[in-house]
């Protein structure tokens, strides 16, 4: 029997390109299986790697007579779409319904942020999965939050919280959790409703496909294995997104510059896609890296003065911002760029550590070329990865162990100073440390994970034969 699965990811670009490269894995294990991708407006489709077929289709949904929304309530953008979403998924089960030896709809699967659309599902009778694309262990701490909240035990308050010194324990972790490393979301009034809320629907899934691998986080994924009423885990990461894109010109400037350094010689700094900072502390950043004494090739941009409504821009004048003639003086080392190949770069033998904003998806592209990290968490659930990566794992070097603001909370980000900075540098390019080995044993994991009998083919396996399973 052929069968179908409807994909809804939110439209942000990391979200997007993961889902396609979930559901391209998808329909080349499974011949029997075709996806429909819903893209929402605002999604960039030219961003896609993996090109329509006749099993992985893409349903563009328009912006027309769409109403104006409040962008820093992305839950209210996914809302107003699930009229059109409705009339796409009718469309598709009548069109099957009608013509002998179609698939069958055997499911929607949604993205953390689309959970209003298990509302279509049900009204058409299909089971709903989850893909989350952060890892398995905020995917716990959120069902232990919404726990909490529920019984009437959790008392985070926002104005304080980051001063805190209680903690959790969570059951994703082997330590106490610092309530100063939550995400602003859990402490804040406005977020922390709309977070509890998908967690409860999160229950109501069939099963949840995460971007982990399962010898990365074993204890978070036991707990979402354990036959509670969490629905059960399919750990089938690392889902990457290998090709660069964009940029091909300063792609190859970038790489050639590179190319041109000793093995794991290079510092790099990126900051993911909202990442910035401001003119105070780009320039403790560049006194850190002018005394380290080490090769480094740094992606700097301007802060945003409202990451809802602008991404982060260039500087107009670096000479004017940085110290002066730290140019001059690092010019036989350094490199400093707006935007980067982030991929390429991770992927180039000089690479021989990364300061990073901590994003899951940056994480997960370090640990597959072995590169060690320093977390810079700067917004959303990368507070938590820099605990797990730095606390628990031992996968990553620490910068500092309590970071003050939030890019997408609306708060001031501490300053971080050069001392701190460099310290953290000269942690990661200590070339037999045991996080460096660590890695090394990490990434060969993730290796072998997406190999046949590997950890997340045997989970991806499992979850297609139970979607047939809950077929009705």
């Amino acid at each position: 029997m052929n069968f179908e699965l409807v994909f809804i990811p939110f439209l942000g670009t990391g979200h997007l390109r993961s889902a396609v490269e979930m559901a391209k894995l998808l329909v080349e294990r499974e011949t029997r299986l075709s996806i429909t991708v819903i893209i929402l407006p605002g999604g960039e489709v030219r961003a896609l790697s993996a090109a329509p077929n006749d099993r992985l289709r893409y349903e563009v949904i328009s912006n027309e007579d769409q109403p104006t929304i409040d962008t820093t309530r992305p839950e209210f953008h996914i809302e107003c779409h699930v009229p059109k979403v409705r009339c796409v998924v009718e469309k598709l089960v009548n069109d099957y319904s009608a013509k002998p030896d179609s698939p069958r709809v055997a499911g929607v699967v949604v993205d953390m942020f689309c959970t209003s659309m298990v509302d279509v599902a049900n009204e058409f009778g299909v089971p709903s999965y989850l893909f989350y694309t952060s890892s398995a262990g905020v995917l716990t701490l959120r069902f232990h939050i919404q726990m909490l909240y529920d019984d009437n035990k959790y008392d985070v308050s926002e104005s304080d919280y980051e001063d805190s010194e209680a903690v959790l324990d969570v059951p994703s972790l082997t330590r106490p959790f610092p309530v100063k490393c939550l995400p602003h979301a859990y402490a804040s009034k406005q977020w922390l409703p709309t977070f509890v809320n998908q967690a409860r629907r999160f229950r109501e899934m069939k099963g949840i496909l995460v971007n982990t691998i399962a010898e990365l986080e074993p204890c978070a994924l036991k707990f979402l294995s354990s036959g509670g009423d969490t629905p059960p885990a399919y750990p089938v990461g690392p889902l990457l997104q290998l090709e660069n894109g964009d940029g091909a010109e300063k792609q190859s400037e970038i790489l050639m510059w590179l190319d041109k350094q000793p093995n794991r010689s290079v510092v790099f700094l990126c900051f993911g896609s909202m990442g910035g900072f401001r003119e105070e502390q780009a320039r403790e950043i560049a006194v850190a890296l002018e005394r380290s004494g080490h090769r480094f090739l740094w992606s700097l941009r301007r802060e945003s003065r409202n990451i809802f409504k602008e991404p982060p821009g260039e500087f107009t004048n670096l000479e004017e911002v940085l110290p002066e003639g730290f140019f001059d003086r690092t010019k036989e080392r350094g490199k400093v760029i707006g935007w980067a190949p982030q991929v390429a770069v991770l992927a180039n033998p000089a690479v021989g550590g990364f300061v990073t904003h901590g994003g899951w998806n940056s994480i997960l592209e370090s640990l597959w070329f072995g590169v060690p990290t320093a977390p810079w968490p700067l917004y959303a659930e990368q507070k938590f990865n820099a605990f797990e990566m730095v606390e628990e794992l031992g996968l990553a070097v620490e910068i500092r162990k309590y970071w003050l603001g939030d890019l997408m909370g609306g708060t001031k980000m501490g300053l971080v100073t050069a001392e701190e900075i460099e310290r953290g540098i000269m942690s990661l390019v200590e070339h037999d440390s045991d996080v460096r080995k660590r890695v090394k044993e990490m990434s060969e994991i993730c290796h072998v994970a997406l190999m046949d009998g590997g950890s997340s083919q045997t989970a991806l396996q499992t979850f297609i034969r139970d979607v047939m399973n809950n077929i009705t």
